[in-house]
């Protein structure tokens, strides 16, 4: 699975006006329910009740909110870079200013853990991240994201 196959340069977005894990929940889904059809209130329940389950804050910075919803597709991804960073629970309590949500549908199944283990791995990448945090330029982002990277599984 490539990161092209789940997310296009309109759903990637840098953002300073963001200041709680409710507040960036909020922005996922207005921008993810235009693309998906899907009810934005819908996509922030979905988003909140994965992360009763537990944090999606991976550490250093980096969180993947992701949830299974009704009606959609295929999967979805969007990528945010905000320039201040916000709480979100992460293991190693830090602060998080990459942020990389998924939603897929009910019954993707594998396809789901594929999409999940793939933003994983290239976020894992210090690399990658200090490319994603050096610029606010959409294309660029994008261009980083979607490149294909050489990342061997953990």
């Amino acid at each position: 699975m490539l990161i092209s196959e789940i997310i296009t340069q309109k759903l990637v977005l840098s953002l300073n006006n963001i200041s709680s894990k409710k507040r960036l929940f909020q922005e996922i889904a207005t921008h993810m329910a235009v693309d998906s059809s899907v009810n934005p209130e819908t996509i922030v329940t979905a988003l909140q009740d994965r992360e009763q389950l537990g944090p999606t804050g991976m550490g250093k910075g980096i969180a993947i909110p992701h949830a299974r919803i009704d009606n959609i597709s295929s999967i979805k991804g969007m990528f945010i870079r905000l320039e201040k960073p916000i709480n979100f629970d992460s293991l190693d309590k830090k602060k998080v200013d990459l942020i990389f949500s998924i939603l897929a549908p009910i019954d993707s199944g594998v396809d789901h853990l594929k999409a999940l283990a793939k933003v994983s791995r290239l976020l894992r990448d210090q690399n990658i991240c200090s490319k994603l945090r050096s610029t606010a330029d959409i294309t660029a982002l994008y261009s980083i994201l979607t490149q294909d990277w050489d990342i061997k599984a953990a």
